[in-house]
């Protein structure tokens, strides 16, 4: 009897093991609310039906003073002005123009997932986002996706603005119109997922990444429970951004370093972020 229950007692401590080893680097799957910043909140929200998914929101007062907005500057070169950017992470991106908040932006090109040894891009290939893009007033791609204008003065809408363009980034389609979420939506795959979206005013910019492929932790959302997940939210129009193994959310710690918010995953490996294109970057005057 007692050698049963040092058997058992033995394989509860292996699984407890296994589980932390599994959790290791995640964000616990608690919920959490935390102001970031004076008109930034961050949101950690736990799911369990239909499935367990874990979604993390971000939301920007845009009247806030001290907050600014910048899409990825393009990185022309002599060599290669055929692709705007060279790929980094969305941590890296943050470090690199000393940012607050950043997260990923569009969908891009080239760009092939085959295994965790053969993928494209690495840090600093070339790559093109999909779509119309300006950052700070310098337009670099052009394209007729859906997309978000920021303005210099933070206003933030969906339709091109009157005048020059100051910062835009381009989704895959739209999610939610006039506050409800766009018919036909769904695959029924849940997956990792980005979306922006702004509430009626628009006075909020709500920003939404998803965990997923992480079975026993995160599976993912559908396009409509994402859009469902916004509406909770307060928001009125929303679109798409580039998910799977981009969807990453990033905040700078107190040692202005890179804090990864979610648990991303690149080439099937928790915790691993992809180089990507293009991101949304936040300024916030301390």
């Amino acid at each position: 009897m007692k050698k049963k229950r040092l058997i058992y007692l033995g394989l509860l401590l292996f699984l407890l093991i296994l589980i932390g080893l599994y959790l290791s680097g995640r964000p616990l799957p608690i919920e959490v609310k935390e102001e970031l910043y004076d008109g930034i909140v961050y949101r950690r929200k736990v799911h369990y039906e239909p499935r367990l998914w874990i979604a993390h929101i971000i939301t920007i007062d845009l009247h806030t003073e001290g907050i600014n907005f910048i899409v990825t500057p393009p990185d022309f070169t002599e060599k290669d002005d055929e692709h705007p950017l060279r790929a980094r992470t969305t941590s890296r991106f943050l470090e690199k123009y000393n940012l607050q908040i950043a997260v990923n932006g569009s969908e891009f090109t080239p760009w092939h997932s085959n295994s965790f040894l053969d993928y494209y891009p690495h840090m600093g290939d070339p790559v093109t986002p999909t779509g119309f893009t300006a950052s700070r007033g310098k337009r670099y791609t052009e394209g007729n996706r859906p997309t978000l204008y920021i303005a210099k003065d933070n206003v933030a809408q969906f339709e091109p603005p009157r005048g020059k363009v100051y910062n835009a980034i381009s989704g895959s389609h739209m999610l939610i119109v006039e506050g409800e979420h766009v018919e036909g939506l769904d695959s029924e795959i849940p997956a990792p997922r980005t979306a922006y979206g702004v509430d009626f005013g628009p006075d909020r910019l709500v920003i939404v990444v998803v965990d997923g492929r992480q079975p026993f932790y995160s599976e993912g959302a559908t396009l409509t429970q994402l859009a469902d997940l916004m509406i909770d939210y307060g928001v009125y129009t929303a679109i798409n951004m580039d998910g799977g193994g981009s969807s990453t959310l990033v905040i700078e710690d107190e040692s202005g370093k890179a804090k990864v918010l979610n648990s991303p995953i690149n080439s099937y490996i928790p915790g691993r972020e992809r180089p990507v294109a293009n991101h949304l970057g936040v300024y916030v005057e301390q």
